[in-house]
């Protein structure tokens, strides 16, 4: 497949191109710095500075030709997101120029508070962790849940994949799904499987318009 990647420079992202172009795909990876981007030069990764996420005009050519986008957006800080918040507004963009462009297929990432409470989970998660999450970090939970409006309102054949806390380690490839809900007990999740995730999605119909909770 030929890929756009928004997000590249991050934790997920720069996975994200790692597996993609290991898999064979062409990726084009979105970058408002070139010199974060954390990949080795390769023939079939193509680097595009893009500095407003927000601008249609500059997001139509490194859509143009593409048959799927990946997001990685939306790792700020909640104090990143209290003062600019970045996935909400960027992937409203995006859907609409996915849309002048002729692409359909995407997938991004979001967090599991965003979503609800797997049946079954412990009175603590319930009544003390999500609760506390929610609180603290609520400016960037409103982000992504403002993104994941912006997905859902859109044409296009979307998926979001809401994981916990994200660990540096390595992938697995054995983590747990759950579409259309979180997973019961998830914790943690290496930031190398969220990026195995958000690629799978893209080639599995039962994900189409779906949120997937993903933990190890």
């Amino acid at each position: 497949m030929r890929l756009t990647v928004f997000g590249a420079t991050g934790g997920v992202g720069h996975e994200v191109v790692r597996q993609a172009l290991a898999a064979g795909h062409e990726v084009t990876a979105v970058v408002r710095d070139p010199a974060r981007l954390d990949v080795p030069p390769h023939d079939r990764l193509d680097v595009a500075v893009v500095r407003d996420l927000t601008d249609e005009e500059a997001l139509l050519p490194v859509l143009t030709g593409r048959d799927a986008v990946v997001s990685a957006l939306g790792a700020a800080s909640n104090k990143q997101a209290r003062e600019a918040p970045i996935a909400g507004p960027a992937l409203s963009a995006i859907v609409s120029a996915m849309d002048r462009a002729g692409v359909r297929r995407l997938s991004a990432v979001s967090a599991a508070p965003v979503g609800p409470l797997p049946d079954g989970e412990s009175v603590v998660t319930r009544a003390v962790v999500f609760p506390l999450l929610r609180r603290l970090l609520r400016d960037l939970y409103a982000d992504l849940a403002v993104m994941e409006a912006a997905m859902g309102a859109s044409r296009t054949e979307w998926t979001v994949v809401r994981p916990p806390k994200l660990l540096d380690k390595p992938r697995t490839g054995a983590y747990r799904r759950a579409i259309g809900g979180n997973v019961r007990g998830g914790r943690t999740i290496s930031r190398a499987d969220v990026a195995d995730a958000l690629l799978v999605s893209l080639t599995d119909p039962a994900t189409a318009r779906r949120a997937v909770g993903v933990a190890a």
